[in-house]
């Protein structure tokens, strides 16, 4: 059997890892994202190719001969990276240190020792696969020979077809198309005025570089002709330059190319614990080595901080509870957790809780478990009072909205909050993880046990023995006290303890508005959407059998695969790109192609009824008959966005389309109880009026100080009094746009313009709000030298400048932009919602029900709806004092769809 030998394109490898990979750190604050794509590569030898040799190709130091033919040639390079510069060597010395061989020559280039491997392989009659994606090594792709390059981020194969399918040449006509396109990356100079198209049909005409210029003269166009006697000697030294050599290195003693015999991975593996990647190493130690599944592979231990003095004390013992819990004093920091049957807090049951107020001892304290030999547990009373009593002291929660409720719905007790380590994590870092296992381990090197090691499958808590429990439950609370006073420190070296008081005056009070929104749930008319279920399965079924009379077959209309066969195979309809998996069918390429054939509007209102059907009515129908009164509960998550806006789940009802007829046909379903009305009350343009605040733009302060439309407003400004009314759509385009970072493009994509014509329109802005442009500017400048943007209250969002691309620098600066109005606004919602909670929170005239961005919807009873409505509006025009008037609109009616 034909023996292969895989070489790597190591610099151009290592450097797509590093910009193909988020800007990963070691807890040191040391770059890993070159170094983890590269052992994720290593790991997955044999796995995505198998290989019997292999041989890592670098480039050598200093200038090649390349530099003498043409003193430009990569003269035009940018400066790399700092952090890649970093990481480079140590992948390099990996390389060695792991067993496998390198290959590199004085005076040339990688790419120039890959090419002299080929050679020597084909001499061998060896299989040669080259991992890269530079198309300067597309030259030795050779089919007969069985030559071929891998990329290894795709992880596809590219032979002589694709090569031909992606730039319209064949492999051995590359270096003649190189010739004449040159590559601005390495500044060959090609051509001057030639691109990819001309090289192309040049190449398809002619066949070469030579045939060209010995057929100049049959040239049709003139301007290709003119351009190619002008540039014919740069032609011939591009083709110098492009051209690889073959003889600069050679492969004679092959068994020094293959894969070493003992686990590569396991030779550095302290090194790779030194840089925090230990999950390449747990995956080692799961699958062992691809390449080498006979020979056994030896276990790497991931050292786990252990902490000898830590005791977990079990408490089912009534007398010693209560003895301990009123032996603490009252004002002592006492973390708490508890432990339960479900995490939907509706159906869940206590089980036991746990609590620590040291810094090495927690205890635990059972309840409901559940199995055959139990030993003594603390009966609900005993819990009553010793949670009581611990609801004296300073109570610290990872997650009190959970424990909140739980304790709220099993024993009647509402525990009183201190500090929340989940909300306080989330405010020093909204981008990071911040749950309890996360912050262990970030923190203390300390892996927390594993809900699935403790909980059988198919069991919940109470069926795990009282032992097990206890060293589960008491670690929650132990490993949350700590991560507090970590926290702490953390705030205070990072110089942001303001945050702290953010958390006191604001956060930790807006997760008893969540508690309640979330336990009041909001009422569904199961009879409209059962009437809804039955009419929309009526559709759905005829739209099928139409969809298969225009297809003339029956096939599954919810397979990408089936269909795009239909599509692109049977109906011969223009397709779009084919991946690996097939054609593509989604909702743009369906738009794009509705012209041109009656099944394809058929298509799209059969997926329309169908997620109307699966992701809407069925969910809510079977949510809402759950209990007598109808009513379904969603989960708000007050950490879900990096933002600060509210996300939900279970049912998530922030994503309900608004435009459409199907999401009017669900928002009418939710409808209050009898006697009351929904009313909603939405910030009317709070984030435009934001930027007037930010800005001080005179124009845009007067625009709302004096009540104008700012959209008309605008457009007074850009198009003139005679064209505002008709250009207001547009005015509001701009206004909205501006302020997430829309550019002239997109702003173009979006009103069917050209984008040269939406820049005069962004310039125009400008131009009359004279101070928005340099604001903006302000923006982004003060987060890539703070490293964060804070929002009105104060919250911040941090923002990796040091670790980013080009790309993601880019999408950071739109995003800075993005937090401080997105995230002021969910800051001014959020101070109107713990107002209006602690205002009446005992008034069951009034439920908060729903907070969908910036619109808040309640329940109130009809009697009182303008009293109330009066009011609701007064808190939420004065809830900040800012430099324009904060307004509100308000609707009522008798379902969601009314409030529209």
């Amino acid at each position: 059997m034909k023996k292969t030998i895989t070489v790597i394109d190591t610099f151009g490898f290592l450097f797509r890892s590093y910009y193909a990979l988020p800007p990963l750190k070691s807890k040191s604050g040391f770059p890993t994202g070159l170094l983890t794509g590269f052992m994720n590569f290593i790991s997955n030898i044999g796995k995505d190719f198998q290989t019997d040799y292999l041989v890592f190709a670098l480039d050598s130091k200093g200038d090649t001969f390349r530099k003498d033919i043409y003193n430009e040639y990569k003269s035009h390079r940018p400066d790399v990276p700092e952090d890649l510069l970093k990481q480079l060597p140590i992948a390099i010395d990996w390389i060695v240190k792991m067993g496998f061989q390198v290959a590199m020559e004085d005076g040339f280039e990688a790419d120039d020792i890959i090419a002299s491997i080929v050679n020597d392989a084909k001499c061998n009659d060896i299989e040669v696969r080259i991992v890269s994606h530079d198309k300067d090594l597309y030259q030795l792709i050779d089919d007969k020979n069985e030559i071929y390059l891998f990329d290894p981020i795709k992880k596809t194969t590219i032979n002589e077809e694709k090569c031909f399918d992606k730039y319209g040449v064949k492999p051995k006509q590359f270096i003649d198309y190189q010739s004449l396109l040159g590559d601005s990356a390495d500044n060959v100079p090609g051509v001057k005025g030639v691109g990819a198209k001309t090289a192309e049909a040049l190449i398809q005409q002619f066949g070469s570089l030579d045939s060209i210029y010995e057929n100049i003269e049959n040239i049709e166009k003139p301007r290709w002709k003119k351009l190619l006697i002008e540039g014919k000697e740069l032609a011939f030294i591009s083709k110098q330059l492009v051209t690889l050599h073959t003889d600069c290195h050679s492969i004679e003693e092959l068994e020094n190319y293959t894969l070493p015999e003992e686990n590569p991975i396991l030779k550095i593996a302290d090194t790779l614990l030194e840089y925090d990647m230990n999950r390449i190493i747990e995956r080692v130690n799961k699958e062992g080595l691809n390449y080498k599944t006979k020979i056994p592979e030896q276990q790497i231990d991931i050292p786990v901080k252990k902490d000898e003095n830590i005791e977990y004390v079990l408490l089912n013992d009534e007398n010693e509870l209560i003895k301990i819990v009123e032996s603490i004093k009252e004002d002592t920091l006492v973390a708490f957790d508890t432990e339960t049957t479900d995490l939907d807090t509706k159906n869940a049951k206590l089980v036991g809780f746990s609590f620590a107020y040291e810094e090495n001892k927690a205890f635990y304290v059972p309840i409901n478990h559940n199995y055959l030999g139990v030993p003594n547990q603390i009966s609900i009373d005993g819990a009553k009072k010793a949670i009581n009593e611990l609801n004296k002291k300073k109570l610290i929660l990872q997650n009190f909205k959970y424990d909140y409720s739980i304790v709220k719905n099993q024993l009647d007790i509402e525990l009183i909050l201190f500090a929340d380590t989940m909300i306080l994590a989330w405010l020093l870092d909204s981008s990071s993880k911040i749950g309890l296992d996360a912050l262990a381990l970030k923190y203390f090197d300390h892996k927390m046990i594993a809900y699935k090691d403790v909980v059988k499958k198919g069991e919940n808590f109470s069926n795990v023995e009282i032992e097990e429990a206890c060293k589960y439950a008491a670690e929650d609370a132990l490993y949350t006290y700590k991560t507090y006073y970590k926290l702490l420190e953390e705030f205070k070296n990072k110089n942001c303890e303001n945050l702290i008081k953010i958390a006191h005056d604001y956060e930790f009070d807006f997760i008893y508005v969540l508690a309640s929104m979330e336990e009041l749930g909001i009422k569904i008319d199961v009879k409209k959407l059962e009437e809804l279920k039955v009419t929309n399965q009526e559709t759905i079924q005829n739209l099928t059998a139409s969809i298969y009379e225009k297809a003339n077959t029956e096939f599954n209309l919810n397979s990408p695969k089936q269909l795009g066969s239909i599509l692109f195979e049977t109906l011969k309809l223009p397709p779009s790109k084919k991946t690996k998996s097939g054609y593509s069918t989604n909702e743009v390429v369906l738009q794009k192609l509705k012209d041109e054939h009656e099944i394809v509007p058929l298509l799209l209102n059969y997926r329309e009824a169908f997620k109307l059907q699966s992701t809407y009515i069925e969910p809510l129908l079977e949510l809402g008959n759950k209990n007598d009164e109808n009513r379904i509960f969603t989960s708000f998550l007050q950490t879900g966005t990096a933002t600060g806006r509210l996300s939900s789940k279970n049912p998530n009802l922030q994503n309900i389309p608004v435009r459409t007829e199907a999401g009017s046909q669900i928002r009418s379903a939710f409808i209050p109880a009898e006697g009351y009305k929904l009313l909603g009350i939405d910030y009317s343009q709070i984030e435009l009026r934001l930027l007037a605040h930010f800005s001080q733009d005179k124009a845009l302060l007067d625009a709302f100080n004096e009540d104008k439309d700012i959209h008309r407003q605008t457009a007074v400004k850009i198009f003139g009094e005679e064209e505002a009314d008709s250009k207001r759509s547009i005015a509001k385009s701009i206004n909205f746009g501006l302020l997430y970072g829309m550019g002239s493009r997109k702003l173009g994509d979006t009103l069917g313009i050209p984008a040269k014509e939406a820049k005069k329109y962004i310039d125009a802005y400008f131009e009359n709000f004279t101070s928005v442009k340099e604001y903006l500017k302000s923006i982004e400048d003060k987060a890539l030298e703070d490293g964060y943007v804070e929002t009105l209250i104060g919250r911040r969002r941090l923002f990796d400048f040091d670790s980013a691309n080009a790309m993601m620098r880019a999408a950071f600066l739109r995003e800075s932009v993005n937090t401080l109005f997105q995230g002021s606004a969910a800051d001014l919602i959020k101070l109107s919602m713990i107002k209006i909670h602690n205002e009446y929170k005992s008034n069951k005239n009034v439920k908060m029900l729903l907070q969908i961005h910036d619109e808040l919807i309640f329940e109130v009873k009809d009697e009182e709806v303008d009293k109330i409505t009066k009011n609701l509006v007064d808190i939420m025009e004065n809830i900040y004092k800012l430099r324009v008037p904060l307004k509100v609109s308000k609707t009522l009616g008798l379902s969601w769809q009314e409030l529209k």
